[in-house]
């Protein structure tokens, strides 16, 4: 990523718009020349309790610029590694456009511009929203895995989201990896932190076993320890990378609609995203359910920004290192 700095300018966090880690705005989705386009998906109509996620692509871009002025990189003194140096080019492109109360006019402008992302050649990391947001993404890949092969999806979260239908609803915030199983081009399912008393039915988690779903507890990822969880996952795949904020303990992560405690802490969900990157190829990121309306310290949507940046630059640190 290149920075005002060099030219002269300090460039403070407070200064300037706030796009996605201080990256260029591309407004002309058919113009993206880029290893990794940010797309926002700020849409909540899918929520079943509280509402204000469709601000979380705002948010999260605000906070992002935190990490993102001046001299700052992304250098990790343990790894002695520079994540995010200039070779990796970011945009970001904007906001799908949200049609209010028209759930299928706005999820099929958010596949749109993941669509554009991938025919573009760069990783699509989208920010929600709600988790129906996933449902959208996913479908985007159609094409993609026509050419390159399936995804298996890895699912981060407090919540199994597996609902099939319930009250004629089958594209809300419960739903999404319920319509991602029925994919033909979605290889698997690991869905990790889902715990406690969940959005899904007994039936849900048969359902989803069933299909070949491997689900884990945060208690579970815990006692198993991060290399066996690793090894649960096919390695040499495909992987989309779906997160949901509240798959954290809502001590560090309160803005969000659903908050669940027993989440993960920072640095389980960390360590296990750069492992992924290393013993697989991840073709897609989204990030979601950040309200930030329920946080007045701005930290749940620090993390989400904090977690992003390190994880973009531990993908592309790992395809150097293949190649």
């Amino acid at each position: 990523m290149e920075h005002a700095y060099s030219a002269g300018r300090l460039d403070l966090p407070f200064v300037g718009i706030s796009t996605f880690a201080k990256s260029p705005y591309i407004d002309d989705w058919n113009a993206i020349n880029a290893d990794v386009a940010v797309l926002g998906a700020p849409f909540d109509c899918g929520t079943q309790w509280r509402p204000g996620a469709r601000f979380g692509p705002r948010a999260v871009r605000d906070a992002s610029t935190l990490f993102s002025f001046g001299h700052a990189d992304a250098y990790d003194h343990e790894d002695d590694v520079n994540y995010l140096g200039a070779a990796v080019r970011m945009v970001d492109i904007g906001d799908a456009d949200i049609v209010h109360t028209q759930t299928k006019q706005s999820h099929a402008n958010i596949a749109e511009g993941v669509r554009k992302i991938l025919h573009a050649g760069a990783l699509p990391v989208v920010i929600g929203g709600d988790h129906s947001i996933n449902i959208p993404c996913i479908a985007a890949f159609e094409g993609d895995c026509a050419r390159a092969g399936p995804i298996h999806i890895i699912q981060i979260d407090a919540h199994l989201d597996f609902v099939d239908e319930r009250h004629g609803v089958t594209e809300g915030h419960g739903n999404p990896m319920r319509r991602a199983a029925e994919k033909n081009y979605v290889s698997g399912l690991t869905q990790l932190g889902i715990r406690n008393v969940s959005s899904t039915a007994k039936e849900g988690y048969e359902d989803a076993r069933a299909r070949g779903s491997d689900i884990l507890s945060v208690r579970q990822v815990r006692q198993l320890g991060k290399e066996a969880v690793l090894n649960r996952i096919p390695p040499n795949h495909r992987y989309y990378i779906t997160i949901d904020i509240d798959a954290f303990c809502p001590s560090i992560a309160a803005g969000t609609g659903t908050p669940s405690h027993g989440g993960f802490l920072y640095y389980e969900v960390l360590e296990l995203l750069q492992g992924l990157s290393q013993q697989g190829h991840v073709v897609g990121v989204d990030l979601v359910e950040v309200a930030p309306a329920y946080d007045p310290t701005e930290s749940t949507q620090i993390l989400a920004a904090q977690l992003l940046l390190n994880f973009i630059g531990f993908i592309f640190h790992a395809r150097t290192q293949s190649n």
